[in-house]
């Protein structure tokens, strides 16, 4: 079964409208609704509140700021992981409700709640709060710029952290020797992940314990979260999560808006909703990206790189997200090489606080933007010294593996330049003059991408899963990594299935509840097959290996004597002892591991796109798309194929269209809503054509696998934008909306 293109078995209610989501749910007897009074101001003093009307106003329960929860002992969400940098990481306190001050535009001061929506809502025009305007920064340069507005008291000067990573003296040295040094200021906007269902959560106490249904993708890290802002334990609090529309980074980290909740729930003793609008998650959730570097790129005459040197600075928001630090400082320095043989690399980086909301991973996390540089520097190199871009890839392209790059990532496989060249015919690189020749015949232009990419995938090591064989002839799989969309409820019990050699449909999937899966670390990294696979696979040999003891000793035979197929353990004279019937005589019959696997797994490919634009108007055509991938060996190629194009399609719309916009002086949030923020649709895409090869298995877990989850959008910009930069004939920045490329035409 390993192997097979199987349809996904979740599917069917998916298409028949029968998906638990927490909006679709009906609200259990006795539930209020919540509604979160949010700052118009991306900085200002919170002076004082206005809340007798409002808490009089008809339905109203209860009405909460950040001094009732700092009366209360309610402390600031933590922001994990931590950073062993230059100047260290400084974590100002982010309170569940703005607390002082507002920071940027959308930041909660206050939860209302009510019988119903519409009564809170209304009680919530009623509140009157006295803001004292301050000053807005909007940009890292602006922030870090002497003089400029304190944003946090622990900050001076606004600035997070600086890290850094390499030898800068040896690549000081191979700039001074090289032949050539191209250098550009590279910009990943800043984007948000727009994942189709919107923020939601009920928070209510059953049995003694505070429960909270949400649509998240991390359940034992945001109980963890959670539990340290209010100060309780993690087994205190029982999270868990239904079907969930959509994550990509977003919903894998605790919000204030839990943390209220659930507090909200503790004094009243009901259950309460909140289900958000979707221009509250784009003002007030999390962004991703915000990046700007200086890079330099060194090569000797022959065309061999030399050096890199990476100088970033990215906007953090106004306060710090769980990941937001290590997303624009650790995981960049992954994969900042690429598939490329660089001997000297330097990577620099600061994190600025802005009055804008918070920066969180998103699909990639870092990863985007490091392929992007690398890639966007060999364009901007080939172009400065006259060479092919194509041939300067192959020439600097990684042959000798294991390669250990300059900033320390051991890459054990890849065949990077095969991939190259498979990914140029397929996109008839040799047919391309032709059909420039055509477009300009017609007046258009016509420019060809064709760009790779190296993905750095782990996310949180190790994983925990428990098979467990019950009587009836099933087993259920628990484990801790999680769905958001991706298919795991076909591919897990697929690889179970092929595994225990039983039929996939007697396979029950349990995830994202804290009270049934002892721990994970849930969804995020294009970690879940990589680590939960190899749980899987470890849970299943200790399964099977209790009951091949136990079947030794009711069939009274050694236990190598039995064979085991189809589900069941026999002998050579036909007598046996299936699964259930083992399960059924012992009690008990499970297999439960928690590993602590480490290692990172190498994701890679090539990618080519092909635009045509019109000079008239500078609106850009995507013709056609191809990507030649590794992802190792292949457990469900078409779930692998799917996720790959949904992901290209993210990368898309960076590259073309999207782009989280704010006010330069007031700092007011212009892309609030789909009205303002362009996503790619159906008729902005082309076929994408992926094609999967499986002659690179890794052997950092049993299954040979890596990680497809968020390879597609690490590689679809840099094709994009190379293929605009050949039409255009100069740089063009992300997005290159039609007026970006308009303007870059008219020089």
């Amino acid at each position: 079964m390993f192997g097979q293109s199987i349809r996904r078995l979740e599917d069917d209610r998916f298409l028949r409208g029968q998906g638990r989501y927490l909006s679709d749910r009906a609200a259990p007897e006795g539930s209020l609704q919540a509604f979160f009074l949010r700052s118009p101001h991306a900085h200002a003093e919170l002076r004082a509140f206005g809340l007798e009307a409002a808490r009089a106003a008809p339905g109203v329960h209860l009405i909460l700021t950040g001094e009732d929860l700092r009366a209360a002992g309610i402390g600031s969400l933590p922001c994990l992981p931590l950073l062993e940098a230059e100047l260290p990481l400084i974590i100002p306190p982010r309170p569940a409700l703005a607390q002082d001050r507002v920071r940027h535009v959308g930041e909660a001061v206050a939860c209302i709640i009510a019988e119903t929506r519409a009564q809170a809502e209304d009680a919530a025009e009623l509140i009157e709060v006295d803001y004292a305007p301050l000053e807005a920064l909007n940009m890292p340069g602006a922030a870090l710029a002497p003089g400029a507005v304190q944003l946090h008291e622990a900050a001076p000067g606004n600035l997070a952290f600086i890290w850094k990573r390499g030898d800068a003296a040896a690549v000081q040295a191979a700039m001074a020797r090289a032949a050539h040094v191209s250098t550009r200021r590279i910009v990943n906007q800043r984007v948000t992940c727009a994942p189709i269902e919107p923020r939601a959560a009920l928070a209510f106490i059953e049995d003694g314990q505070l429960t909270l249904h949400l649509n998240g993708q991390n359940m034992h890290a945001i109980r963890g979260q959670i539990g340290t802002a209010m100060g309780l334990p993690p087994e205190s609090l029982h999270l868990l999560a239904p079907d969930v529309g959509g994550g990509f980074g977003v919903k894998n980290v605790a919000f204030g808006e839990h943390v209220v909740l659930l507090h909200a729930a503790r004094l009243l003793g009901r259950p309460i909703r909140w289900v958000a609008e979707m221009a509250e998650d784009f003002a007030a959730s999390a962004h991703g990206r915000g990046m700007e570097a200086t890079a330099r790129l060194a090569l000797d005459a022959k065309g061999r790189f030399l050096a890199l040197e990476v100088d970033s600075l990215s906007e953090l928001g106004g306060y710090l997200s769980s990941n937001g630090a290590y997303c624009a400082s650790h995981t960049p320095a992954t994969a900042l090489a690429g598939v490329y043989a660089i001997p000297a690399v330097h990577f620099s980086a600061r994190g600025a606080f802005t009055n804008t909301a918070p920066i969180e991973a998103y699909r990639g996390a870092g990863k985007p933007e490091a392929n992007y540089i690398i890639e966007m520097m060999i364009e901007a190199a080939a172009h400065d010294i006259g060479r092919d871009p194509q041939a300067l890839r192959a020439l600097n392209a990684i042959r000798d593996l294991p390669h250990r790059s300059a900033l320390g990532q051991e890459i054990r496989d890849g065949d990077f330049a095969a991939r190259l060249d498979e990914c140029a015919t397929l996109a008839d690189r040799a047919g391309f003059a032709a059909r420039r020749a055509e477009s300009e015949a017609r007046g258009k232009r016509r420019g060809f991408g064709l760009t790779c990419f190296l993905e750095t995938a782990r996310g949180a090591p190790g994983e925990w899963a428990r098979l467990r064989a019950s009587p009836d002839g099933l087993v259920e799989l628990a484990i801790g990594t999680q769905s958001n969309g991706q298919g795991h409820e076909t591919s897990f019990p697929q690889y179970i299935a092929h595994l225990l050699d039983i039929p996939i449909e007697s396979i029950r999937y349990v995830q994202a509840d804290t009270a049934r899966v002892v721990r994970g670390s849930g969804h995020g990294g294009a970690r879940s097959l990589h680590m939960g696979g190899e749980a899987m696979r470890q849970a299943a040999g200790v399964l099977l290996g209790q009951a091949r003891s136990v079947a030794a000793r009711l069939l009274q035979c050694m236990p190598d004597a039995l064979h085991y197929a189809a589900g069941r353990f026999g002998l050579p004279d036909g007598r046996g002892l299936t699964l259930a019937e083992i399960a059924a005589e012992e009690g008990v019959l499970e297999g439960e591991v928690a590993h602590a696997l480490d290692l990172v797994t190498f994701p890679n490919g090539a990618h080519a796109a092909e635009i045509e634009l019109d000079p008239e108007t500078g609106e850009i055509t995507l013709l056609r798309y191809t990507a030649v991938d590794d992802y190792g060996r292949l457990l469900n190629p078409m779930l692998a194929r799917g996720q790959v194009q949904g992901g290209v399609a993210q990368g898309i719309g960076q590259a073309l269209m999207e782009r989280i916009a704010y006010d330069a002086e007031s700092a007011q949030l212009l892309s609030a809503g789909f009205m303002d923020y362009a996503m790619p649709r159906a008729s902005d895409l082309p076929e994408l054509r992926v094609e999967l090869r499986e002659d690179q298995p890794t052997a950092a877990n049993g299954l040979g696998v890596k990680g497809t989850g968020q390879a597609g959008c690490i590689a679809a910009p840099q094709a994009i934008m190379a293929a605009v930069r050949d039409a255009v004939g100069a740089d063009v920045q992300m997005p290159a909306t039609p007026e970006a490329v308009w303007r870059a035409l008219a020089g």
